[in-house]
Order: structure tokens, then sequence, then C-alpha cells
């Protein structure tokens, strides 16, 4: 076969591909930005984390080919970094009942959000957001009443361990973007107006609707 007639389905690829940019190219930039955005989302959703993993870590991090097991996050140092330890303090309330896929999408959210100009610029910020309001904080374990103490030592160091590599850079490739969960005992009024991005676990993870401003 010729190398125009193997090209030739490539082309025809390449120009199916582009053609919903082509159909936004008269949208606003934001409108065309935020569709190639969902298109490329829509893509990742599916394929493995896992594969995801190892196409996007680089060979000489082998860390971030570790950064899912166990027994490598339990091993890591213990850091004193307030961020980190406010992160994990989250991981360890909210979700070390799951495993640690289901922890790493719940850290994932908190990043997220402070990614957002409506929400805290730090770990700790958002993680200790209204607080000081009786069970009406961002995330219950804050403003519940019950001890913040991390008892269970072996939660702990898994906690720490995932807080620590996900401040490091590590990718947030499991939930999408999402910036809120819940657990599937409850439905919460907000469920039914964002979008659901992936449910881990007992988990259901959402994104906020994009928010487009215009001058």
């Amino acid at each position: 076969m010729g190398w125009i007639a193997r090209l030739a389905p490539m082309g025809l690829a390449i120009v199916l591909g582009l053609a919903p940019l082509t159909a936004a190219a008269d949208l606003p930039i934001e409108q065309s930005l935020a569709l190639a955005l969902s298109a490329e989302r829509d893509a990742m959703r599916r394929v493995s984390p896992r594969v995801v993993t190892r196409a996007t870590s680089p060979l000489d991090s082998p860390e971030m080919l570790l950064r899912y097991d166990p027994s490598y996050l339990r091993t890591l140092p213990r850091s004193g970094d307030q961020q980190v330890q406010c992160l994990a303090e989250a991981i360890y309330h909210e979700a070390r009942g799951e495993d640690v896929m289901g922890q790493f999408a719940v850290a994932e959210v908190i990043l997220n959000r402070v990614d957002l100009p409506n929400y805290p610029d730090t770990v700790c910020g958002v993680v200790h957001q209204n607080a000081h309001r009786s069970n009406a904080c961002q995330f219950s374990y804050a403003c519940n009443g019950r001890s913040r103490a991390m008892s269970d030592t072996d939660a702990r160091r898994l906690a720490e361990g995932i807080a620590q590599i996900l401040l490091s850079g590590s990718p947030r490739e499991l939930t999408d973007g999402a910036t809120h969960f819940h657990t599937t005992d409850v439905r919460p009024r907000w469920s039914s107006t964002f979008q659901r991005t992936a449910q881990i676990g007992t988990h259901l993870f959402y994104r906020e609707p994009l928010r487009l401003s215009f001058n």
C-alpha cells in the first residue's frame, strides 16, 4: 500500500476530529475553549486511570508509577508541611473507608477547589472553610464537634502519603475536575444540577456548572 493510501484514513480522522472545533470558531473564545476541554474530558473518561498513569508519568519518576500503591505510600517520610497535614486530615476523615483510588479522588476535589477563584486559595482554607459554623461547613468532619485527631496510625500514614504525592504535582486523573462529592446514601440538592463525573467506591463526584464571564 502506498504512503498516500496509508495516510488517507488518518487525514479523515483529523478532519473529523477538528470539525467540532471549526463549528465552534464563531463562538466567543471562552465557549470554544470550554467545548474543547469538554471533548478532551469525554475522551479521557474512556481510558483506564492506570493506563493514563503510565502514559503521563516520566520514566525518571518511579514514584509516579507507584502512587496508587498503598505499601509505597505508607513508607514515605512524614511531612510537617501544614498544607500536607490539612489535606491528609480531610482524606482521613472523609475517605479512609475507601480504597486508595477513592482516597485520591476525594483529595482531587479539594485541590480542584483550590484552583478556582470562588474558593480559598490554600488547601487548609478549602478544608476548613466555614468550620466555625456548626454543621454548615464544606466538609462535615470540620464542624461536627468531634475530634479531628487521626488516631488510626495505618490510615493516617496512607492519607499523608497521598497528600504528599498530590501536592508534589501528581496528575489528577480520576474525577474529571470534580469540585463536589457525596456518598451514595445521600442526595444533596445540588446533585441534580451539577454534572456527575465519576463514581469511585461509595462516593459520587460532580463538577460545578461552568461560569463564563464576558467583558
